[in-house]
């Protein structure tokens, strides 16, 4: 009996379930997931092609706009595949080694996406408060080393994860509920102490995308004051339509994760599947809805499809 108390076993193949309590509706679930997966990369597909292929376009505001596109092109390929794989043939089978470096990928891109919609706010801020400075303050060499930047803030605050598990026993299960890897979803199966990592979560949280919601909502508090003060009302309605689209595309990425956010830490009583599909609109929606929103509200971009789509057309 000593002996068999002795031996612990840790897992180094884990199974994704997809959804739980949900299982026997996973075709179903399927369907709006490759939608979306399949309006995604459309939708960013043209939005970059657009961009690329238009010298008007050159401008930092278009350039940020296209890595954001790139971005969700990568969450999208990071997340949905591995789900459509589970809904479909039931096959969530995934490596430790594999499940970390998915985890990893998944939330660096989020912090680089939060960086990117720092940089675009701080654009926007630039545009309106300093308009005769703006190209000589977003200068290529500027916008290079900022989104340089903003990419390798995202892996090296990711990075120190890839350690933390590894360093980890998992011996109580190698049953994941979810449709992707994610960091405590897996650290919670360890053996030993987890509160490192727990830590760790929480500080790069703080350094990150609670930092730049704080520095977003500082930067906007400026442009509305500075919106108010310009005395033209055409020109302020103009400004104030330049930031709509950014502030949309900023509620749609940040609202979700904040109650995704509470749900875990606090909604104890909600179910798993809950818990899950909150996680997934969190990957989903700012993909899907991103170019659509730019390409309803920025005007260029919305001539530049009509022209594209209708004059090949003709």
């Amino acid at each position: 009996m000593a002996i068999a108390n002795s031996t612990v076993i840790s897992h180094t193949f884990f199974y994704l379930l997809g959804i739980p309590g949900l299982e026997d509706h996973h075709i179903w679930i399927s369907i709006p997931f490759f939608i979306s997966y399949i309006i995604a990369l459309l939708g960013n597909g043209l939005l970059i092609f657009i961009i690329l292929g238009d010298r008007s376009l050159h401008e930092p505001m278009y350039i940020f706009l296209c890595i954001l596109g790139g971005v969700d092109v990568s969450l999208s390929n990071m997340t949905v595949p591995k789900a459509l794989t589970i809904f479909w043939f039931n096959s969530g089978g995934i490596s430790l080694y594999g499940c970390i470096a998915q985890l990893f990928f998944i939330h660096s891109t989020f912090v680089v996406e939060s960086g990117i919609l720092l940089v675009m706010a701080f654009d926007r801020y630039v545009a309106i408060c300093y308009p005769l400075r703006y190209t000589t303050i977003l200068t290529p060499s500027v916008i290079v080393k900022t989104s340089v930047a903003v990419f390798l803030r995202g892996a090296v605050t990711i990075f120190p994860l890839i350690f933390l598990l590894k360093r980890l026993t998992f011996c109580k299960n190698n049953l994941l509920p979810h449709t992707y890897c994610e960091h405590i979803g897996l650290a919670k199966y360890a053996c030993a102490s987890i509160r490192v990592n727990i830590w760790y979560g929480i500080f790069v949280l703080l350094i990150t995308v609670v930092l730049d919601i704080i520095l977003i909502v500082t930067s906007y508090c400026m442009i509305l004051h500075a919106i108010f003060h310009i005395p033209s009302q055409d020109a302020r309605r103009k400004a104030l339509n330049t930031c709509g689209s950014h502030i949309c595309v900023i509620s749609l990425f940040y609202i979700p994760g904040i109650f995704t956010f509470l749900v875990q830490r606090f909604g104890k009583q909600i179910p798993a599947h809950v818990h899950i599909l909150m996680a997934n609109v969190c990957m989903l929606a700012p993909p899907v809805m991103n170019p659509i929103i730019y390409g309803i509200k920025t005007k260029q971009i919305r001539d530049r499809v009509s022209h594209l789509l209708f004059q090949r057309q003709r």
